[in-house]
């Protein structure tokens, strides 16, 4: 079982708590009334499926109910960090190449 750090509650509980809630950092397309057609669709069904460094938006559902995102490897399932929405990652596939920090 994963534990995971929640950083508004700031407490490691278990992940039977959170739930995924798909890839972080989508960007909403400006002006979506002018978008195209296919524009919009890769912004509503396309997600990125890398191997390796990912981030992702999480709830906590049965504690703060609010969402963070995480930095998770898709091979090993270990989490790197949790940081509190609209905050940016510090670990990245870019600082864990390079094997520094960002």
């Amino acid at each position: 079982m994963l534990h995971i750090y929640c950083p508004y509650c700031g407490e490691h509980r278990e992940q039977n708590e959170f739930h995924p809630k798909g890839q972080a950092h989508i960007l909403r397309p400006q002006d979506p009334e002018n978008c195209s057609d296919e524009a919009w669709g890769d912004y509503l069904f396309y997600r990125d499926n890398p191997r390796g460094i990912h981030h992702e938006m999480w709830v906590h559902a049965t504690g703060c109910r609010k969402f963070f995102n995480v930095t998770r490897h898709t091979v090993s399932y270990e989490i790197l960090e949790t940081y509190k929405m609209g905050e940016q990652p510090q670990v990245t596939a870019q600082s864990q190449s390079t094997g520094g920090e960002k």
